[in-house]
């Protein structure tokens, strides 16, 4: 037996969902012109599928801070915080993300993955409990695996289940940890925070939420859901990324528990990564200051949101129960949800294809990440695009006001030549609204 026959079912797997039209996990784009904008295969193609919810990925002053930040400090630190040490920017991150959530401390991550498998499976150990909900994000699942606590799940948004569940944890010694997620990324759903912080506070358990998805799209200054729902003062571990609304990478913890610096010399995952290159840093200070200095993104963001909930809704598609960015059509047929999204691929507009394991009830979605910088027409066209190919697929009945959605033309091989020859002017001089060219 080979290494790596263990995977055959997986690559048996994977080429049917080839053969069923399309290989999106090999997407390519030959160029990224702007925050919502791209070229797959020389078409002009909408970006529907990247988290890019404020749209700073082209952010001039975010761009150029990264690039002073290259020039003055280098590409990369070359080790781990714990080895080589810190740089000021380091630091001065940490400070600004606590007293943004107001909380006394803060780590810094080199992703948002190794956040969160760092934080939960150091807190928790073998005397502990680690409660998670069962729709959790890998990155919780994996760190409850990395940690040695035994884990409990409980029913997804589900007060009621997690109060059993720790009912019967009641005389067990040792912590409680409950976890849950602020938005979550399948679905777009958010978590009944308040009702969970009742039942943290019953039991004496603590709390952590991970605002990945809901940091800079939720809450009156862009906290997240905590914040949204007034019970921030009762979550004891805020843990997010910066690859959503901050346009970068890298994660984060911050609270306000005692002692918390500890954590420094205890979890793996921090110790032993390579810290944040300078260009990273620079750009997510800059970021961080635009999401608390421009509410207006965030307005828009939630307009976006609802145009095109509601317009997928309406046409008559099933979707995700709320109308936060994560917008989610959720088909039965993996195979046709394959073909759905490369047709959609074809005709101008990418988004993300979701397949069991990774989706809740074994459905197939297609999730849309919706940003700040997507103008009404963007939305109006994807919605009719979508819909008419729904049409086209039986997924909806027919209708003919969406029979004709002019596709976007294609980009010439001269243009692109053209395009990267011109690239850093041109992105430099990027603003966030850009468009269709």
């Amino acid at each position: 037996m080979a290494i790596l026959d263990k995977f055959s079912g997986l690559a048996a797997r994977y080429e049917q969902l080839k053969s069923s039209g399309g290989d999106p996990f090999s997407i390519q784009f030959d160029d990224i012109i702007s925050s919502v904008e791209g070229v797959v295969k020389g078409k002009r193609t909408l970006l529907f599928g990247t988290n890019n919810y404020l749209g700073l990925t082209f952010d001039p002053i975010s761009m150029e801070r990264s690039i002073d930040a290259i020039r003055k400090h280098g590409t990369g630190t070359t080790g781990s915080r714990i080895a080589n040490g810190s740089y000021r920017e380091h630091e001065k991150l940490e400070r600004e993300l606590a007293d943004f959530y107001g909380h006394e401390h803060c780590m810094v991550f080199s992703t948002g993955y190794q956040a969160n498998l760092a934080m939960i499976s150091t807190l928790v150990g073998k005397d502990d409990h680690l409660i998670i909900d069962a729709d959790s994000h890998a990155s919780i699942y994996d760190a409850s695996r990395l940690g040695h606590a035994p884990v409990v799940r409980f029913r997804h948004n589900n007060p009621e289940d997690l109060a059993k569940r720790l009912a019967r944890l009641k005389d067990q010694p040792g912590e409680k940890l409950i976890v849950v997620e602020g938005i979550y990324s399948m679905l777009g759903d958010t978590a009944p925070l308040k009702e969970f912080v009742d039942v943290k506070r019953e039991f004496g358990a603590y709390l952590m939420v991970d605002e990945a998805h809901s940091m800079g799209v939720l809450g009156q200054r862009g906290r997240g859901l905590a914040e949204r729902e007034g019970v921030e003062e009762d979550v004891d571990f805020v843990v997010g990324t910066f690859s959503k609304s901050l346009a970068s990478v890298g994660g984060f913890c911050v609270s306000s528990v005692e002692g918390f610096d500890i954590l420094r010399l205890a979890a793996r995952p921090y110790m032993f990564t390579a810290s944040l290159p300078p260009a990273i840093i620079a750009s997510t200070l800059s970021a961080l200051e635009t999401l608390r200095n421009e509410p207006q993104r965030r307005a828009k963001l939630r307009a976006n949101s609802r145009r095109f909930y509601n317009g997928l809704k309406d046409a008559g598609f099933t979707v995700g129960p709320e109308a936060n960015p994560i917008v989610a059509v959720i088909l039965n047929d993996p195979a046709v949800a394959t073909m759905f999204w490369k047709r959609l691929v074809d005709e101008g507009m990418y988004l993300n294809l979701a397949l069991p394991p990774a989706t809740p009830n074994s459905s197939a979605f297609l999730r849309s990440s919706v940003s700040a910088a997507h103008t009404e027409e963007h939305i109006d066209f994807a919605i009719a695009l979508m819909t008419r190919v729904g049409r086209e697929f039986g997924i909806l009945p027919e209708a003919p006001e969406y029979s004709n959605v002019t596709p976007f033309p294609r980009v010439s091989a001269e243009r692109l030549s053209a395009r990267a020859a011109t690239a850093p002017a041109r992105r430099r001089a990027a603003d966030v609204g850009a468009g269709m060219a």
